[in-house]
């Protein structure tokens, strides 16, 4: 690690927009399920496709906006866009009370918001790329003190836990969020042909195409675990006040494996074992959910979502980065955020409100059956990464481009 990163300014600018993007999603998204499923009145397959909202556009929107950042627009100024119409759209959410209205708020708001998540991997990987690793360090750091603070905010005002307040939070933080997108630094981009084609030919290759199918399959289970996880505490006699404190451990969890243990990791077993051992923490998360029903082991199991996602989500972002010629890096990343995020989580929630909604007996969940689910999805994701994935060279994905280019920062 190199010291000298923290005296450097773009480091901290690029770490608020890294804290603010992640913020802005945890603020709503571990918690929003209570809302819906409690006051709101939504069944499990409505809350389902609210959830979907997200991966549904994030389909689509990565698509548009990494081609535009790699050919057209600075990724800076397509953030702040995003980011200021997200607000708004947010605020229209938080006074949505039915299923029909919150679904198309919802969807809209993903729009803008997915559209930024590349992007942001853009810049950090773009400018500090030998400093990735501590910039997604705040990205846990957000997710954890965000939940904290709201949980501390419902214990101050005496809030139920099932009000719009995470949305309202959410449109506050999207409009920090537009302040330091100005602050940026611009890359600019010069055209490359079709960066999203030579993205998509990056497929060509065996192994990275394994790699992004089970990044897919098994990144769509973690609905089950944002669905699920806040009604299920509940169920054992979790209060609802201290749920977003209580998956905020996840997010501890995480920012301390980011520093500790992910660089480590990477160096001494590669991508392939660290995507192995990612998916088995999930692996770990859902057996104990089967296990037990004791709070204290539900909530200290928290720990395993944050490592899981460390070594396989951000594990995964790495690898794109490290695979990718940079002058298509803006399109790779979208990609995969196109399969996790997108196809991944849009799957994994319809899954997830079938499996919630036909184990349910009058109106109580089967939360076992439930669970076994997602087990059984992510050991086989485990299991396939272990036997048949190989590591590529970033040189097999530079053989025979026809385009040539550097991202240029403006200073």
């Amino acid at each position: 690690m190199d010291w000298n990163l923290f005296s450097n300014p773009t480091y901290w600018r690029l770490s608020g927009l890294m804290f603010l993007e992640f913020a802005v999603w945890g603020a709503w998204m571990p918690v929003l399920a209570i809302r819906l499923l409690g006051p709101c009145k939504m069944t499990g397959k409505q809350t389902g496709w609210i959830y979907a909202t997200f991966p549904l556009a994030c389909i689509f929107a990565p698509f548009v906006s990494g081609y535009l950042a790699d050919c057209c627009f600075s990724a800076e100024w397509i953030i702040l866009v995003c980011h200021a119409a997200g607000a708004v759209l947010l605020f229209a959410a938080a006074r949505q009370t039915k299923f029909w209205g919150m679904f198309w708020v919802m969807l809209l708001y993903c729009v803008f918001f997915t559209a930024t998540l590349p992007l942001v991997n853009k810049l950090l990987l773009g400018q500090l790329p030998e400093g990735a690793t501590w910039v997604f360090f705040w990205a846990p750091v957000a997710w954890a003190l965000i939940g904290w603070f709201l949980t501390g905010l419902r214990q101050t005002c005496k809030l139920s836990g099932d009000g719009p307040d995470s949305l309202y939070l959410a449109a506050i933080l999207s409009v920090l969020m537009v302040v330091v997108s100005f602050i940026q630094l611009p890359m600019v981009p010069k055209p490359v042909g079709n960066p999203m084609l030579e993205a998509l030919a990056m497929l060509k290759n065996y192994n990275y195409l394994l790699f992004i199918v089970v990044q897919l399959v098994v990144s769509g289970m973690m609905q089950f675990y944002f669905l699920g996880t806040g009604q299920f505490m509940q169920d054992q006699g979790i209060s609802g006040r201290n749920i977003s404190a209580a998956m905020g451990i996840a997010q501890a969890v995480q920012a301390a494996a980011t520093i500790l243990l992910l660089g480590p990791l990477l160096d001494g077993v590669g991508f392939q074992w660290t995507f192995v051992i990612g998916a088995l923490c999930w692996s770990a998360l859902y057996l104990t959910y089967v296990a037990t029903k004791q709070p204290v082991w539900i909530v200290v199991s928290q720990a395993f979502h944050g490592l899981a996602y460390v070594f396989f989500m951000i594990g995964g972002q790495i690898f794109v980065g490290k695979m990718a010629p940079p002058e298509i890096n803006a399109s790779a990343q979208s990609l995969i955020f196109i399969a996790t995020t997108g196809i991944g989580l849009f799957l994994g929630t319809q899954l997830a409100g079938i499996v919630m909604d036909r184990n349910a007996v009058e109106g109580k969940f089967q939360w076992s059956r439930i669970w076994a689910v997602p087990l059984a999805i992510t050991v086989a994701g485990a299991i396939v990464f272990a036997v048949a994935f190989k590591v590529p060279q970033p040189a097999d994905f530079q053989k025979n481009k026809p385009h040539k280019a550097q991202m240029v920062v403006r200073l």
